[in-house]
Protein backbone atom coordinates (compact mmCIF):
# COMPACT_ATOMS: atom_id res chain seq x y z
CA UNK A 1 0.00 0.00 0.00
CA UNK A 2 1.40 3.56 -0.80
CA UNK A 3 -0.14 6.33 1.23
CA UNK A 4 0.36 9.90 0.55
CA UNK A 5 -0.44 13.36 1.11
CA UNK A 6 -1.84 16.13 -1.86
CA UNK A 7 -2.09 19.92 -2.01
CA UNK A 8 -0.57 22.81 -0.99
CA UNK A 9 2.15 23.35 2.11
CA UNK A 10 -0.52 22.99 5.27
CA UNK A 11 -3.92 21.74 3.36
CA UNK A 12 -2.73 18.31 2.53
CA UNK A 13 -5.52 15.72 1.93
CA UNK A 14 -4.31 12.04 3.37
CA UNK A 15 -4.80 9.49 0.11
CA UNK A 16 -4.08 5.90 -1.10
CA UNK A 17 -2.90 4.79 -4.28
CA UNK A 18 -4.37 1.48 -5.47
CA UNK A 19 -2.71 -0.98 -7.73
CA UNK A 20 -3.56 0.77 -10.82
CA UNK A 21 -2.24 4.20 -9.64
CA UNK A 22 -5.47 5.67 -8.74
CA UNK A 23 -5.71 7.90 -5.71
CA UNK A 24 -8.44 7.74 -2.70
CA UNK A 25 -8.96 10.33 -0.26
CA UNK A 26 -9.13 9.41 3.00
CA UNK A 27 -10.14 11.97 4.90
CA UNK A 28 -13.43 10.70 5.69
CA UNK A 29 -11.25 8.54 7.56
CA UNK A 30 -8.38 10.17 9.19
CA UNK A 31 -7.56 14.00 9.30
CA UNK A 32 -4.12 13.14 8.34
CA UNK A 33 -1.08 10.53 7.99
CA UNK A 34 0.51 10.79 11.42
CA UNK A 35 1.60 9.23 14.66
CA UNK A 36 -1.83 8.55 15.93
CA UNK A 37 -3.40 7.64 12.34
CA UNK A 38 0.07 5.07 12.31
CA UNK A 39 -0.89 3.36 15.72
CA UNK A 40 -3.85 3.40 16.06
CA UNK A 41 -4.46 0.75 13.03
CA UNK A 42 -5.26 3.53 10.69
CA UNK A 43 -3.63 0.91 7.67
CA UNK A 44 -5.88 -1.86 8.30
CA UNK A 45 -9.19 0.65 8.07
CA UNK A 46 -7.96 1.80 4.42
CA UNK A 47 -7.07 -1.74 3.87
CA UNK A 48 -10.86 -2.80 4.90
CA UNK A 49 -11.98 0.49 3.11
CA UNK A 50 -10.12 -0.13 -0.21
CA UNK A 51 -11.48 -3.88 -0.34
CA UNK A 52 -14.95 -2.54 0.30
CA UNK A 53 -14.92 0.21 -2.39
CA UNK A 54 -16.35 3.08 0.40
CA UNK A 55 -13.45 5.63 -0.94
CA UNK A 56 -14.03 8.64 -2.96
CA UNK A 57 -12.00 9.31 -5.73
CA UNK A 58 -9.14 12.26 -6.14
CA UNK A 59 -7.42 13.79 -8.52
CA UNK A 60 -3.99 13.61 -8.24
CA UNK A 61 -1.70 14.18 -11.62
CA UNK A 62 -0.33 17.56 -11.48
CA UNK A 63 -1.31 18.21 -7.99
CA UNK A 64 1.73 18.44 -5.23
CA UNK A 65 2.48 16.01 -2.58
CA UNK A 66 3.74 16.67 1.13
CA UNK A 67 6.17 14.64 2.86
CA UNK A 68 3.97 11.56 3.24
CA UNK A 69 3.82 11.81 7.33
CA UNK A 70 3.01 14.86 8.87
CA UNK A 71 4.55 16.25 12.26
CA UNK A 72 6.82 13.60 13.19
CA UNK A 73 8.01 13.82 16.74
CA UNK A 74 12.10 13.51 15.74
CA UNK A 75 13.99 12.93 12.72
CA UNK A 76 16.74 10.19 13.69
CA UNK A 77 20.13 10.00 11.32
CA UNK A 78 22.55 7.40 11.11
CA UNK A 79 25.97 8.31 9.37
CA UNK A 80 28.38 6.40 7.75
CA UNK A 81 26.19 3.41 7.52
CA UNK A 82 27.65 2.52 3.81
CA UNK A 83 31.22 1.78 3.86
CA UNK A 84 31.81 3.26 0.45
CA UNK A 85 30.22 6.55 1.71
CA UNK A 86 32.46 6.26 4.89
CA UNK A 87 35.41 5.56 2.62
CA UNK A 88 34.84 8.08 0.35
CA UNK A 89 34.93 11.27 3.10
CA UNK A 90 38.31 9.86 5.19
CA UNK A 91 36.05 8.40 8.08
CA UNK A 92 36.57 5.54 9.84
CA UNK A 93 34.07 2.17 9.08
CA UNK A 94 32.33 2.66 12.08
CA UNK A 95 32.18 0.03 14.89
CA UNK A 96 28.45 1.39 16.11
CA UNK A 97 25.93 3.61 14.17
CA UNK A 98 26.81 6.91 13.93
CA UNK A 99 23.89 8.72 15.28
CA UNK A 100 22.43 11.99 15.35
CA UNK A 101 19.51 14.22 15.02
CA UNK A 102 17.85 16.42 12.50
CA UNK A 103 15.21 19.37 13.10
CA UNK A 104 11.73 17.42 12.13
CA UNK A 105 11.13 20.93 10.87
CA UNK A 106 13.02 20.33 8.00
CA UNK A 107 10.99 18.20 6.41
CA UNK A 108 8.97 18.43 2.99
CA UNK A 109 7.34 17.32 0.20
CA UNK A 110 9.74 15.44 -2.40
CA UNK A 111 9.38 17.35 -4.93
CA UNK A 112 9.08 21.04 -3.30
CA UNK A 113 12.00 23.91 -3.65
CA UNK A 114 15.66 23.05 -1.26
CA UNK A 115 17.26 26.19 0.14
CA UNK A 116 20.47 26.70 -0.31
CA UNK A 117 21.11 28.82 2.95
CA UNK A 118 22.77 32.05 3.52
CA UNK A 119 26.49 31.87 3.90
CA UNK A 120 26.89 28.30 2.11
CA UNK A 121 29.31 27.07 -0.24
CA UNK A 122 28.83 23.75 0.31
CA UNK A 123 25.26 22.03 0.32
CA UNK A 124 25.54 18.54 -0.39
CA UNK A 125 22.94 16.02 -1.53
CA UNK A 126 21.83 12.57 0.32
CA UNK A 127 19.55 9.75 -1.24
CA UNK A 128 18.44 7.45 1.28
CA UNK A 129 15.97 4.81 2.66
CA UNK A 130 13.69 6.35 5.71
CA UNK A 131 11.94 4.39 7.93
CA UNK A 132 9.03 5.48 9.24
CA UNK A 133 7.69 4.10 13.04
CA UNK A 134 4.34 2.68 13.44
CA UNK A 135 4.14 1.33 16.52
CA UNK A 136 6.65 2.66 20.02
CA UNK A 137 9.49 0.92 20.15
CA UNK A 138 11.24 1.12 23.87
CA UNK A 139 14.28 -1.55 24.65
CA UNK A 140 13.71 -3.97 21.83
CA UNK A 141 15.08 -7.40 23.26
CA UNK A 142 16.24 -8.47 19.64
CA UNK A 143 16.42 -6.86 16.18
CA UNK A 144 13.49 -9.51 15.25
CA UNK A 145 11.17 -7.47 17.10
CA UNK A 146 11.41 -4.24 15.11
CA UNK A 147 9.29 -5.50 11.93
CA UNK A 148 6.29 -5.31 14.34
CA UNK A 149 7.27 -1.43 14.80
CA UNK A 150 7.71 -0.04 11.42
CA UNK A 151 4.95 1.40 9.43
CA UNK A 152 6.57 1.48 5.99
CA UNK A 153 9.76 3.30 4.08
CA UNK A 154 10.10 5.93 1.78
CA UNK A 155 12.35 7.92 -0.31
CA UNK A 156 14.81 10.53 1.43
CA UNK A 157 16.72 13.64 0.81
CA UNK A 158 19.39 13.82 3.60
CA UNK A 159 20.58 17.73 2.24
CA UNK A 160 23.38 18.63 4.19
CA UNK A 161 26.12 22.11 4.34
CA UNK A 162 29.34 20.30 4.92
CA UNK A 163 30.87 23.36 6.47
CA UNK A 164 28.16 24.11 8.93
CA UNK A 165 28.05 20.22 9.91
CA UNK A 166 32.07 19.74 10.22
CA UNK A 167 33.62 22.92 10.53
CA UNK A 168 31.18 25.04 12.67
CA UNK A 169 30.70 22.98 15.87
CA UNK A 170 31.97 19.16 16.76
CA UNK A 171 28.00 18.26 15.86
CA UNK A 172 26.24 18.29 12.82
CA UNK A 173 23.43 19.42 13.52
CA UNK A 174 24.04 22.62 12.01
CA UNK A 175 24.81 21.54 8.50
CA UNK A 176 21.72 18.88 8.91
CA UNK A 177 18.99 21.12 9.97
CA UNK A 178 18.78 23.72 7.64
CA UNK A 179 15.10 25.00 6.34
CA UNK A 180 14.00 22.30 3.47
CA UNK A 181 17.09 20.10 4.23
CA UNK A 182 14.64 16.87 3.98
CA UNK A 183 12.35 16.07 1.31
CA UNK A 184 10.57 12.73 1.90
CA UNK A 185 8.36 10.49 0.19
CA UNK A 186 6.23 10.29 -2.64
CA UNK A 187 4.60 7.84 -0.66
CA UNK A 188 5.22 6.22 2.87
CA UNK A 189 5.08 2.01 1.67
CA UNK A 190 4.08 0.20 3.85
CA UNK A 191 6.38 -2.97 4.72
CA UNK A 192 4.12 -6.02 2.72
CA UNK A 193 5.44 -4.06 -0.45
CA UNK A 194 9.14 -4.15 0.56
CA UNK A 195 9.78 -7.33 1.42
CA UNK A 196 13.61 -6.82 1.58
CA UNK A 197 14.19 -3.62 2.54
CA UNK A 198 18.00 -4.39 2.05
CA UNK A 199 17.71 -5.22 -1.44
CA UNK A 200 17.18 -1.89 -2.98
CA UNK A 201 18.59 0.64 -5.11
CA UNK A 202 19.17 3.94 -4.13
CA UNK A 203 20.23 6.54 -7.11
CA UNK A 204 20.78 10.39 -7.75
CA UNK A 205 21.90 12.95 -10.38
CA UNK A 206 22.16 16.42 -10.31
CA UNK A 207 21.34 18.11 -13.58
CA UNK A 208 21.07 14.95 -15.12
CA UNK A 209 24.08 13.42 -14.39
CA UNK A 210 24.47 10.49 -12.11
CA UNK A 211 26.55 11.04 -9.04
CA UNK A 212 24.99 8.16 -6.43
CA UNK A 213 24.15 4.48 -7.44
CA UNK A 214 23.87 1.95 -4.62
CA UNK A 215 22.24 -0.53 -2.78
CA UNK A 216 20.89 -0.86 0.51
CA UNK A 217 22.25 -4.55 0.51
CA UNK A 218 25.62 -2.64 1.45
CA UNK A 219 24.27 -0.90 4.61
CA UNK A 220 26.87 -1.81 7.68
CA UNK A 221 23.65 -1.89 10.09
CA UNK A 222 20.62 -3.13 8.35
CA UNK A 223 17.27 -1.87 9.61
CA UNK A 224 16.20 -4.45 11.54
CA UNK A 225 19.56 -3.79 13.64
CA UNK A 226 19.27 0.31 13.71
CA UNK A 227 15.66 -0.15 15.28
CA UNK A 228 16.63 -2.13 17.90
CA UNK A 229 19.79 -0.52 18.83
CA UNK A 230 17.95 3.25 18.91
CA UNK A 231 15.39 1.72 21.18
CA UNK A 232 17.94 1.12 23.55
CA UNK A 233 18.68 4.87 23.93
CA UNK A 234 15.58 6.57 23.21
CA UNK A 235 11.70 6.08 22.77
CA UNK A 236 10.59 5.86 18.80
CA UNK A 237 7.24 6.90 18.53
CA UNK A 238 4.53 6.55 15.97
CA UNK A 239 5.70 8.62 12.94
CA UNK A 240 8.87 9.49 13.91
CA UNK A 241 11.88 9.24 10.65
CA UNK A 242 14.84 7.29 10.62
CA UNK A 243 17.15 8.36 7.48
CA UNK A 244 19.39 5.17 7.44
CA UNK A 245 22.43 6.62 5.58
CA UNK A 246 23.97 7.31 1.95
CA UNK A 247 25.56 5.25 -0.25
CA UNK A 248 28.63 6.76 -1.98
CA UNK A 249 28.77 9.89 -4.34
CA UNK A 250 28.09 12.40 -2.06
CA UNK A 251 29.72 16.24 -2.81
CA UNK A 252 31.99 15.76 -0.38
CA UNK A 253 33.60 12.79 -1.27
CA UNK A 254 34.18 13.95 -4.78
CA UNK A 255 36.45 16.73 -5.16
CA UNK A 256 35.75 16.57 -9.41
CA UNK A 257 31.75 17.24 -8.47
CA UNK A 258 30.85 21.12 -7.70
CA UNK A 259 28.21 21.29 -4.61
CA UNK A 260 24.68 22.32 -4.95
CA UNK A 261 24.08 26.14 -6.01
CA UNK A 262 20.58 27.77 -6.54
CA UNK A 263 19.64 26.63 -10.37
CA UNK A 264 20.80 22.98 -9.54
CA UNK A 265 18.11 20.22 -10.28
CA UNK A 266 18.28 17.16 -7.96
CA UNK A 267 16.71 13.39 -9.08
CA UNK A 268 16.79 10.98 -6.62
CA UNK A 269 14.99 7.46 -6.49
CA UNK A 270 14.58 4.01 -4.72
CA UNK A 271 13.31 0.75 -5.91
CA UNK A 272 9.72 0.57 -5.41
CA UNK A 273 9.64 3.80 -3.39
CA UNK A 274 9.20 6.70 -6.02
CA UNK A 275 11.11 9.32 -7.24
CA UNK A 276 11.89 12.91 -6.09
CA UNK A 277 13.03 16.42 -8.16
CA UNK A 278 14.09 18.80 -6.41
CA UNK A 279 15.34 22.48 -8.09
CA UNK A 280 17.77 24.47 -5.20
CA UNK A 281 17.40 28.11 -4.63
CA UNK A 282 18.85 30.84 -2.67
CA UNK A 283 17.44 31.50 0.68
Amino acid sequence: MKLLRIGAPGEEVPAVLDADGTAYSLAGLTGDIDGAFLAGGGVERVRAALAAGSLPVVASAGVRRGAPVARPGKVVCVGLNYRDHAEETGAAVPARPVVFMKDPATIVGPDDEVLVPRGSTRTDYEVELAVVIGQRARYLADPAGAAACVAGYAVSNDVSEREFQLDFSPQWDLGKSCETFNPLGPWLVTPDEVPDPQALGLRLSVNGESRQDGSTARMIFDVPYLVWYLSQYMVLNPGDVINTGTPAGVALGRPDKPYLRAGDVVELSVDGLGTQRQTLADA
